[in-house]
């Protein structure tokens, strides 16, 4: 068993959200005067600065709960290879209609509480225009912080808490995280969801997996519509609801049948 194994608890894991916030703004600070020296553009330079950030904070934490990196990402009795072959095609099912479902989620928040050109401004930087943007949203992103919020934080929340205390704590710093109220919402519905999916299974790869798929596809959501002339193009026609949700349908059926009276030891 790792040492340290309840740590960080509720405080301790905020403090450590705002200690990665501090990390981003040193690491920026650092990689920022060396920019020009070092040719990066932008999203190079957002990349870099996720990895440097997050480097720090995971070479405390691991060496503080003497934790190796196998351990964290799949700490389950059940072989990696079975969770990856057997919950990672209905998880993928599920993702259009989370699209779909948050999309509307989200144009509701915007229509109670518009935008800041501060915020629109932001969002507009967040859009992906290369490969490196790409990896840092669909790749980057999803490992990271399901190792912290996850493999970290939540692992260590259903030592200390109750089952549903746990998974919403990490969920309420997982949105919190994001720092805007769209994010937040999408990011605490999404962190309950991905935190059940880590008390069922205790391996970090089926959380992965569709937290990559969902940011990947949150992505290509908004080319597809971004990318045609106004009213030539349309996701959400009724025919992509029904497509939608009966995946959906499948999918949580599979789920079910294999995670719904499971939870494994960690």
């Amino acid at each position: 068993m790792p040492k340290n194994d309840h740590f960080p608890n509720g405080f301790q894991a905020f403090l450590l959200v705002v200690a990665l916030f501090l990390c981003e703004v040193l690491a920026g600070a650092l990689l920022g005067d060396m920019q020009g020296l070092l040719q990066l553009g932008m999203p190079e330079l957002a990349a870099l600065i996720v990895l440097l950030a997050n480097g720090m904070i995971f070479v405390f934490v691991m060496h503080f709960k003497g934790l190796d990196y196998r351990d964290l990402f799949h700490p389950s009795p059940v072989s990696a290879k079975a969770t990856l072959f057997l919950l990672v095609p209905p998880l993928l099912m599920l993702v259009p209609a989370l699209i779909l479902g948050m999309s509307v989620l989200q144009d509701l928040l915007v229509t109670v509480a518009p935008l800041s050109a501060w915020e629109e401004a932001m969002f507009n930087r967040m859009m992906p225009g290369g490969p490196s943007a790409l990896v840092v949203l669909c790749v980057l992103a999803p490992v990271l912080e399901e190792m912290l919020f996850r493999g970290i934080i939540l692992r260590s929340f259903l030592g200390q808490y109750a089952r549903w205390q746990a998974i919403l704590g990490s969920a309420l710093l997982f949105g919190f995280a994001h720092l805007n109220l769209y994010q937040f919402v999408v990011g605490l519905l999404g962190g309950a969801l991905l935190g059940w999916l880590y008390e069922r299974t205790r391996s970090l790869i089926p959380c992965i997996a569709l937290h990559a798929a969902y940011n990947t596809g949150v992505m290509l959501f908004a080319w597809a519509v971004e990318g045609q002339p106004q009213n030539t193009f349309q996701p959400t026609t009724p025919g992509s609801w029904f497509a939608a949700l009966a995946l959906a349908c499948v999918s949580v059926f599979s789920l079910r049948r294999m995670l719904g009276g499971r939870r494994a030891a960690g």
